[in-house]
């Protein structure tokens, strides 16, 4: 099943989010999947389109479909390298002035150098990652993957959309996407 599913699918009602080699929940909860599609190349990006219905971090779950190669490399090889678009409604009635992603092999743990999954960590010009919302980004390597966009706003029931890269060099059958919308200190 890939494309976009029309249901409201969750891993506990046995259904799946499926595009490109992986499948997509939002079991953890604090926001939903909308729709899914793509195939994860240059040309056509995973899309996620998902409403997030608070200001506090979640877990997008991701699992690969079928046996993952020991060693997969270069850019359409389906497992390893995924090119992601995030399209995220902001539900959570307030604005957000930065979003922050990040990447965990281990739920809970940060991604260290030796498990190879990063946002495109061998390229420093990163011509992959871009926001429609946000005009600058920062990435912090080791002991946590984390990309963060800045210098933007989306208001509440309005949508971001993040592009980005994500390498493993040694990929694993499931793997884990922190988001995280940054609301304004009072």
């Amino acid at each position: 099943m890939t494309g976009i599913v029309p249901e409201r699918a969750r891993a506990e009602d046995g259904r799946k989010w499926v595009a490109g080699n992986y499948s997509f929940s939002d079991e953890l909860g604090g926001f939903m999947i909308t729709g899914i599609s793509g195939k994860g190349t240059r040309d056509d990006p995973v899309v996620i389109q998902e409403e997030l219905q608070s200001a506090s971090p979640v877990t997008l779950v991701i699992r690969a479909q079928g046996i993952v190669p020991s060693y997969a490399f270069g850019d359409d090889s389906g497992f390893g390298f995924t090119y992601f678009r995030i399209v995220t409604l902001n539900n959570s009635g307030l604005a957000w002035v930065e979003f922050e992603f990040e990447l965990q092999e281990i739920k809970g743990q940060p991604s260290l150098f030796g498990d190879g999954l990063s946002f495109d960590q061998r390229r420093m010009d990163a011509e992959s990652i871009h926001s429609d919302a946000f005009q600058q980004y920062s990435r912090d390597f080791e002991p946590y993957d984390r990309l963060r966009f800045l210098e933007g706003k989306v208001d509440p029931l309005k949508s971001a959309a993040f592009s980005f890269l994500v390498t493993d060099f040694t990929p694993r059958a499931q793997f884990y996407i922190v988001q995280d919308p940054h609301i304004p200190s009072s």
